[in-house]
């Protein structure tokens, strides 16, 4: 009987891989023989596999402090030692522009292995003209991005906020290709400025006013707490009683009203605080919400669980799922919300200081756990110790080093 066709042996074994139960049983079997290898280091495979299996959270990356792998007991502490050892998460190998004195490269956004930096001037404010880079620290290739023309700024109003954001990719695009989303916050508008890899150019897009948006300027002009979830950024910071979303296949923005419901009765409850609300991914297409409500007195701190059930209806009413209390004796706060998870951080009561108001003393640990949306299982990723406590921290998935690609 002759033997099976070389080509029909490495489609089962594909088949076989595809059920492996996790990256890190994938990253062991690719290790058995050269041809295991072979067929699961094909960029096919790997994209078949990531559609069934998604990438692990491996930690964080603090905008101004590296990267802070998952600990143990958190299964994927191993996978993150491995990302820690290989990648270089201090951008050494991005150089800097020519522009005079300018502050080290610190992330913006984390998307696809991709991290975007910033860097800026110390004496110069030109807030629409800022130094950005896109890298890979795994296999540290870098992009340096033009600055925006001059000619597309010189017209507008003063500036009043400014965000960078990496956008997804999309099924039919380039692995190694990618787009940097800049939305500038002018009094009476917004406006976004868009750059793609495979043009190397800068070009506007969604530019509305605030009153075609059927609403006024926000009351706390803050872009830089955001989430991303199927194709769409949400502003949860903005106002008290509805989001801002930006759909990126489309382009376009609109308004959700999130004062309703649940959501009403929630503000007017004594003797506790509202601290933030986060948008988050749920059933059947479903928009959820978990918002932080805390009892300072004790500190006693639970998460609300809402959910929208049609999302195309701005004035939905939104309604309680669930009240997940969160262990004792802890100060929270959301730090994001990304592939099914909520992202907490933690400061011990003990090491918290009244007398600051709400601001660390040096040289203080930080926990930061993770939330399964699906299950309401929270898990203790990793303890960080900071010196200089970091403004925003980006949650980092992937998968181990030997199965990932350059994403540039």
């Amino acid at each position: 009987m002759a033997p099976p066709a070389p080509h029909l042996v490495d489609e089962i074994l594909e088949e076989i891989f595809l059920h492996l139960p996790n990256p890190a049983a994938l990253a062991r079997a690719s290790t058995a023989c050269p041809r295991f290898r072979r067929i699961i280091t094909q960029g096919s495979f790997l994209r078949r596999y990531r559609k069934l299996h998604p990438p692990p959270l491996l930690g964080f990356v603090a905008d101004k402090a590296g990267f802070h792998p998952a600990q143990e007991p958190h299964p994927s502490a191993p996978l993150a030692r491995a990302l820690a050892d290989a990648a270089d998460f201090s951008y050494s190998f991005v150089p800097k522009p020519n522009n005079g004195w300018l502050t080290p490269w610190y992330a913006r956004d984390i998307r696809d292995g991709r991290v975007l930096l910033e860097c800026s001037s110390l004496w110069e404010t030109d807030a629409l003209r800022p130094c950005l880079a896109v890298c890979d620290p795994l296999s540290r290739r870098h992009v340096l991005l033009p600055p925006i023309p001059e000619e597309m700024t010189v017209q507008q109003e003063r500036l009043v906020g400014f965000e960078p954001m990496l956008a997804p990719i999309g099924e039919d695009e380039d692995e190694t290709s990618f787009k940097v989303i800049c939305t500038a916050h002018y009094k009476s508008k917004l406006v976004t400025f868009i750059f793609s890899s495979v043009t190397g150019q800068w070009y506007i897009a969604a530019s509305p006013t605030w009153s075609s948006l059927g609403t006024g300027e926000p009351s706390w002009p803050c872009l830089s707490h955001f989430n991303f979830l199927r194709g769409c950024f949400y502003w949860t910071a903005l106002w008290s009683d509805k989001l801002l979303v930006l759909d990126t296949r489309i382009m376009e923005f609109y308004i959700v009203y999130v004062l309703t419901g649940d959501h009403l009765q929630l503000l007017n409850q004594p003797h506790q605080s509202v601290c933030m609300s986060t948008i988050v991914d749920g059933t059947q297409g479903a928009l959820e919400m978990f918002t932080l409500v805390g009892d300072y007195s004790p500190n006693l701190f639970r998460l609300n669980h809402t959910t929208q059930q049609n999302n195309s209806e701005s004035s939905s009413e939104w309604q309680q799922k669930n009240v997940i209390a969160l262990p004792p004796r802890c100060f929270y706060f959301t730090v994001g919300a990304t592939e099914g998870f909520l992202f907490l951080r933690g400061v011990r009561e003990a090491q918290w200081d009244d007398n600051l108001h709400g601001v660390l003393p040096e040289d203080n640990d930080v926990d930061f756990f993770s939330l399964e949306v699906k299950t309401f299982e929270l898990k203790k990723v990793c303890r960080a110790t900071y010196y200089q406590f970091p403004n925003r921290v980006h949650s980092y998935f992937g998968f181990p080093p030997s199965l990932s690609k350059p994403s540039l």
